[in-house]
């Protein structure tokens, strides 16, 4: 028996010893991948997904849905010791054991990424990967920088008996765990939590938590977002103490019946237990009127849970007189449960807010509690100038706030679940939520959703969002991700998603090939940035699903315009319900140069992969400032309209557009303007308008009114709360519209039938008129009239300068101009000639001005007429000019242009006369549209008026110089100084102006606001036309053809009158 052990042992040995030579003959040839490079290792002793949840010991901690008031949380938010390194050959191996020392160690903040920590580089690209030669699944060698991050923490006594978890709410892209020098596990999938159970690797007192995170893994082809790239542990991190009887997870589903009056509540509970007997609980399930506490429904049920076994228990309940959420009445209530160990009599509370609503496709429709709802969205990153990735709760409020007050109802979170607390304050605050997977492969598109090596990552993605936000009512709609292609792993998530949960709608854009005019898959046809002819044929082709576009009018730089042609398309077509703007916010990152502030984007840290300015295509700024176009989308999208028709001048129709809400809480007047002085006021009855309906009232309008021919009318329409919301301040302007009566005749001097508070003189009062006294100099005249002096160089055939006594009035010669400051949509050129290319290829930008002939007239004692000749040319352009000045006895100066364009040559992007004036001219009054900028295609949501600004805030400050500033539809405007002198601008017909500090040659050059400078004087504009904006998207020459200017003759004029003391005239 001893020999036939001993031979054994033998035996076993030697197999032993082949094992291990095997073992290093394979690791000569090949090397096993890491954790990091191998698609189908995504976790190691990661825990199963669950719905966002706190343990609390007590119902009264529990009903606050404030983790912060559980003795079973604490944080692990601060300051962490931490090292980084280029590469991961070069990252410290040991640093987990507790003898290690990291006292020298810099610290850096928790949560954060530590690219804007200091430590290597924000690289910001689109659609190329941040790294050169990309080769899947493998990242590369000498450029993934590692960050190791070390901190303690004491181990609350009362948490030894119980079962500790470790919650990241975001790290990226992935990471090891240790604790107290024990490996403790892998994760990637960097937008949804990593837990893992460190119970047995704690001790009583100090322990220590070691972190080990790559800059780029395998998961980063897959996590190809057009967004900064980013590292770190950017989202919370918390240690939660689970009672050994555990509600690891619970699944809501409230619904209402078809009337909408009651409601259907169904939890499935997943009750865990972590010890090693069997126990007996006792679950309760309560709903509570959220006000209130008020038990509405409740259902219990003893239970057995076997040892290290979880069960799961379905319960439903019917409640009725139920109030539904919707974003627009965002009803909540308070789940309950509890779990209580009879053993231990100990009970453990988890609370959450839901709501009740439907969701559903009828009739091809989207339905929201049976209506089909119109979504008014946009896309959203999250994004702070300063921390990057890491969004504070304050932001996250400041942006809902702002989105309900420019009547947003829905975000996508593009492209990826977003922070935990984001789902939570949309259902309080009523925000319809698309919840995207975190799965984009724009470089690759379907390499990777067709490759079976792949499933599992894509599926455990779609998991992890579902199982989370699976209980948040704003969550209306599961999106597979963005641009990755299409195939079989995407067909696995959505048929998991549909078995896990039917009560939401499934989206996802892409296909293959991709960015074809076909419609995508699944329930929402979203094809991205369609042109409207394409919205209908979509429309009108597929009957059986609704048209929500993922992403339309791009919104980089100056642009947006167009707006009104896909809205109203959508409130004329059933199916069409709406889209999402991209995008929310311009994704810029606060630096300094020269002690100035700017706003960086790609190619400002250095990085030479990236794609410029493509991430500053928001409607706000980083720092939440709304851009102009916010406010055309506002009125685009609002939810009160008014029919109005000049052949019933004493009715309106009022549109309620609201789904589920009255007009109790909206306050409505209307004011009847003449030449932009309001002459009467009235309110509006908006009492008894259900949603969805209409109502004709009455209004006090008679022809008496409008009893001045020479006149213009209009009248304007406000709606104001009546009382304050969680989002707005009473009396917040939620709608208006506007209407004119009677336009301005064109041909009238406008200003000698306007008298304007605002603009402080009285346009009607004549001067007396002196003779005109004009002298012969060298090279050219003088002409004087009425104390007015203009002087007029031959030579160079130009109007050089203008005084009034001796107050300069007129800097630089007033010469003509057809360029612009390019927006980021007149470089877009990607599949076809950007308007820029075609413009630089014309020299629009480079033009030689030459004079032909100079001639004066005096027409006997009641004007001087100057007549300039001139040509602007390059090899490829010649555009004729013949300006004729025109000096009245008053002073007044009448200019005349005619614009002879060859229609070979490109669009122009303007037409009109530019000048320099004194800086002391700051102030500006204008009667025409604003306050905001406006543009040919974007100018609906900027309502005729009088408006007085200081001409630095005529300047809009896109974070990348372009044109801006520009004033569309104007009647006339005033500039003056702070001594009541000024220069007054009238046309014939309507025209555009803007002012700036800044010359039109350093708009056009600069690549960042820092980079502008002050020129000493005011850059006055004075355009006939300014071509529109576009922005179907920025990536082609998409400005409509209506808004180009085409080659061709133009004639236009201009009166300027010079005023020495305002309150005088």
């Amino acid at each position: 028996m001893q020999s036939f052990l001993n031979l054994s042992l033998i035996f076993n040995l030697q197999r032993r010893l082949l094992e291990i030579l095997l073992l290093f003959s394979i690791s000569l040839g090949q090397k096993e991948p890491e954790f990091w490079e191998d698609p189908q290792v995504i976790e190691k002793n990661k825990l199963k997904p669950h719905a966002t949840l706190i343990p609390y010991n007590s119902i009264n901690n529990a009903i606050t849905c404030n983790k912060e008031n559980s003795s079973r949380f604490k944080s692990l938010n601060g300051n962490w010791r931490f090292n980084w390194v280029e590469k991961p050959d070069d990252r410290p191996l040991k640093f987990q054991n507790d003898d290690f020392d990291v006292s020298k160690w810099d610290f850096i903040k928790v949560p954060s990424s530590w690219q804007l920590m200091g430590y290597g580089q924000p690289i910001y690209t689109n659609i190329k990967h941040p790294f050169l030669y990309p080769n899947p699944p493998v990242p590369p060698k000498n450029n993934n920088p590692v960050g190791s991050y070390k901190r303690t923490f004491q181990l609350p006594l009362s948490w030894s008996k119980n079962r500790t978890i470790i919650h990241f709410d975001g790290v990226k892209s992935a990471f090891f765990l240790w604790v107290n020098g024990n490996k403790v596990g892998y994760s990637q999938g960097s937008m949804t939590p990593a837990e893992f159970d460190i119970t047995e690797y704690l001790k009583t007192g100090n322990n220590s938590i070691s972190v080990q995170v790559f800059r780029w893994s395998d998961a980063s082809f897959i996590e190809d977002q057009d967004f900064w790239r980013l590292s770190g542990i950017y989202r919370d991190v918390y240690l939660m103490n689970l009672p050994n009887a555990h509600i690891r997870h619970f699944k809501v589903d409230a619904s209402l019946t078809r009337n909408l009056k009651n409601g259907k509540l169904s939890v499935t509970s997943h009750l865990k237990n972590y010890s090693e007997r069997g126990k007996k609980v006792f679950l309760e399930v309560q709903c509570l009127d959220i006000q209130s506490k008020e038990v509405l429904a409740s259902f219990s049920k003893s239970l057995f849970i076997p040892s290290l076994k979880e069960i799961i228990l379905d319960s439903s309940v019917q409640i009725t007189d139920i109030s539904p959420w919707s974003a627009e009445i965002p009803n909540l209530y308070l789940l309950i449960l509890s779990l209580t160990d009879e053993l231990t009599n100990s009970t453990e509370f988890v609370s959450s807010k839901i709501g009740f609503r439907n969701v559903e496709i009828k009739y091809g429709q989207m339905l929201v509690n049976n209506k089909p709802i119109i979504i008014k969205g946009v896309n959203r990153h999250e994004h702070d100038p300063i921390m990057g990735r890491t969004i504070s709760e304050d932001l996250m409020i400041k942006d809902i706030k702002l989105m309900k007050k420019f009547n947003i109802n829905a975000v996508r979170t593009s492209h990826y679940p977003n922070h935990p607390r984001w789902y939570e304050l949309c259902d309080e605050y009523g925000i319809y939520v698309m919840d995207e997977a975190n799965i984009e492969s724009h470089y690759f598109w379907s390499k990777f959703t067709k490759d079976p090596k792949w499933e599992n990552a894509f599926l455990d993605r779609a998991k992890r969002m579902v199982f989370r936000d699976v209980n948040h009512p704003s969550v209306i709609i599961w999106s597979l991700g963005n641009e990755a292609g299409y195939g079989p792993n995407h067909e696995k998530m959505a048929n998991w998603i549909r078995k896990y949960d039917d009560s939401r709608l499934i989206h996802y854009e892409g296909r293959e090939p991709g960015y074809t005019p076909l419609p995508n898959h699944f329930d929402i046809i979203s094809n991205m940035y369609p042109s409207v002819d394409l919205m209908k044929k979509l429309h009108n082709e597929n009957p059986n699903r609704p048209i929500i576009l993922c992403e339309y009018s791009h919104a980089m730089g100056n642009s947006n315009g167009n707006l009104f042609k896909y809205w109203d398309n959508i409130y004329t077509y059933p199916r069409m319900q709406g889209g999402y703007i991209w995008d929310w916010v311009d994704q810029g990152i606060l630096k300094q140069k020269d002690n100035q502030d700017f706003y960086a984007y790609g190619g400002d840290f250095e990085e030479s992969i990236h794609d410029s300015n493509f991430c500053i295509n928001g409607l706000i700024g980083p720092d939440r400032k709304p851009h102009p176009a916010l406010h055309e989308l506002k009125y685009q999208m609002q939810d009160i309209k008014v029919h109005f028709s000049k052949n019933k001048l004493n009715q309106i129709k009022l549109e309620n557009r609201f789904f589920f809400k009255t007009l109790d809480n909206i306050k409505g007047k209307g004011v009847l303007y003449e030449n932009g002085k309001p002459t009467l006021e009235f309110s509006l009855d908006l009492y008894n308008i259900a949603p969805g309906e209409h109502k004709y009232i009455d209004i006090p309008i008679t022809s008496n009114l409008i009893n001045n021919i020479l006149s213009e009318y209009y009248i304007t329409f406000y709606f104001n709360l009546k009382s304050k919301t969680k989002w707005a301040k009473k009396n917040h302007l939620v709608a208006s519209d506007q209407y004119i009566i009677q336009e301005k005749r064109k041909g009238i001097n406008q200003y000698q039938n306007i008298q304007s508070k605002i603009a402080g003189v009285d346009l009607r009062k004549k001067t007396d008129p002196s003779e005109i006294v004009f002298e012969r100099n060298n090279d050219g005249i003088i002409i004087s009239a009425s104390d007015v002096k203009y002087q007029f160089n031959f030579d160079q055939g130009q109007l050089l300068k203008v005084y009034l006594g001796d107050t300069e009035f007129i800097s630089s010669p007033i010469i003509h101009n057809i360029w612009r400051a390019p927006t980021d949509n007149d470089k877009g050129g990607s599949y076809q000639e950007s308007f820029y290319s075609r413009w630089k290829k014309a020299g629009y930008n480079d033009l030689k001005r030459s004079v032909e002939s100079v001639n004066y007239k005096k027409n006997d004692n009641n004007s001087v007429k100057v007549s300039v000749n001139e040509n602007y040319s390059n090899k490829t352009t010649k555009i004729q000019v013949l300006i004729n000045y025109i000096v009245l006895r008053d002073g007044t100066l009448k200019i005349k242009v005619e614009t002879d364009i060859n229609p070979i040559l490109p669009v122009i992007p303007k037409i009109g006369l530019t000048t320099q004036i004194p800086s002391t001219f700051s102030t500006v009054n204008w009667y025409g549209r604003g306050p905001q900028e406006s543009y040919s295609d974007r100018k609906l949501g900027t309502f005729i008026g009088l408006y007085n600004e200081n001409v630095d805030n005529l300047y809009f400050p896109y974070i990348k110089p372009q044109e801006n500033g520009n004033r569309s539809d104007t009647r006339w405007m005033l500039i003056s100084d702070s001594n009541n002198k000024g220069i007054l601008i009238e046309a014939e017909e309507y025209f555009n102006f803007s002012a700036h500090r800044y010359s039109l040659e350093n708009l056009s050059k600069s690549k960042h606001t820092v980079d502008l400078k002050n020129s000493n004087y005011i850059n006055l504009n004075i355009d006939h036309k300014m071509m529109g904006l576009g922005g179907d998207d920025s990536w082609n020459p998409r400005t409509h053809n209506e808004f180009l200017i085409k080659p061709d003759l133009y004639k236009f004029s201009y009166t300027f009158k010079f005023i020495n003391n305002l309150n005088n005239e």
